[in-house]
């Protein structure tokens, strides 16, 4: 299976970013996703900047993919979209049908955002021109059993297997909205939290991270138990999205294991610091998503790590 660095979800600092992809170079992954699919508010490197950092990526050995945003709410959001989908130098991940639209029958990679849970869906896109399906977050593992088997010919999967999910969007800034800001005059507080701004109930327990206008779920997904599942799943290619710290450290246990240089369970021991909060895989397993399923331990609901502080995100929406 390949590694793929999946689109960047939070909101850098330019210079962070570019320090972020060129130390990419040196990592074991084959793919890596960029752009900016999250808000358009969020320019700190526009298209330009993206097909710069693409280039780097390429000349190192990557394979550069460009993903497009998720929730358009402009022309100019229509516009980045269009560039995108007619650029000939790089491959195109479509996260909405318009998009799908916009590569005009042009191989694509079918975004996890496009909600493919069954086998019509499935043979629709693939007409379309995708040439490799994210799976849904939350689908688990009976769901991709069963389109594996009915999947096109050709027809290459990827999985989520790292990061806090997307869980959802909207067109309104939850993150501007915590410090009672309008959206239109965001003061790009987003940049304020590397890695999403925790969400609390009034239980002082975990329940989600607000990410500007997406919403992520509170733990981090992974499944590092589940690569040999994934394997004789015929599973092409693992997806790991990035966070702030420590991500260089995760993908090198990820390939560790991989390559059989380390067990399931000694990368798990190592990721599980490296992570803003806990972990989680419930979703993969067929149970609620806040789930901790290991072997020979099962944990209901894990809140995460206690080396970091929760911020309680009160909003008067």
């Amino acid at each position: 299976m390949k590694i793929a660095l999946g689109p960047l979800q939070y909101y850098w600092p330019r210079v962070t970013t570019l320090e972020f992809y060129a130390a990419v170079c040196d990592w074991p992954v084959d793919i890596v996703y960029l752009g900016e699919t999250v808000c358009s508010r969020r320019h700190e490197l526009r298209l330009p900047d993206w097909i710069e950092v693409a280039d780097m990526l390429a000349a190192a050995g990557k394979t550069p993919v460009l993903s497009t945003q998720v929730l358009l709410e402009s022309g100019n959001d229509l516009n980045t979209l269009r560039k995108i989908a007619e650029n000939e130098r790089y491959g195109v991940e479509a996260n909405d049908m318009g998009a799908v639209q916009q590569m005009k029958g042009r191989p694509f990679v079918a975004g996890p955002f496009l909600n493919i849970y069954s086998k019509p869906t499935l043979d629709v896109i693939a007409d379309q021109g995708a040439v490799r399906w994210v799976m849904p977050l939350e689908m688990g593992r009976a769901g991709l059993a069963q389109l594996q088997q009915d999947r096109p010919a050709g027809l290459r999967t990827e999985i989520f297997a790292y990061g806090r999910m997307p869980l959802a969007f909207s067109a309104r800034c939850f993150t501007a909205r915590n410090r009672n800001f309008p959206k239109d005059n965001c003061q790009y507080v987003c940049m304020d939290h590397p890695d999403g701004l925790l969400l609390e109930t009034k239980e002082s327990q975990a329940f989600l991270t607000i990410n500007g206008i997406q919403t992520q779920s509170a733990l981090v997904y992974t499944l590092i138990h589940a690569l040999d599942e994934l394997r004789d799943l015929d599973v092409d290619v693992i997806r790991l999205s990035p966070q702030s710290l420590h991500m260089d450290q995760v993908v090198t246990a990820f390939r560790a294991v991989l390559d059989g240089c380390e067990t399931a369970d000694e990368a798990h021991r190592r990721l599980v610091p490296l992570m803003p909060a806990g972990p989680c895989n419930g979703y993969w397993h067929g149970r609620a998503g806040l789930d901790m399923v290991t072997p020979g331990e099962v944990v209901v609901s894990q809140a995460p790590d206690a080396r970091t502080p929760g911020v309680k995100a009160r909003s008067a929406a």
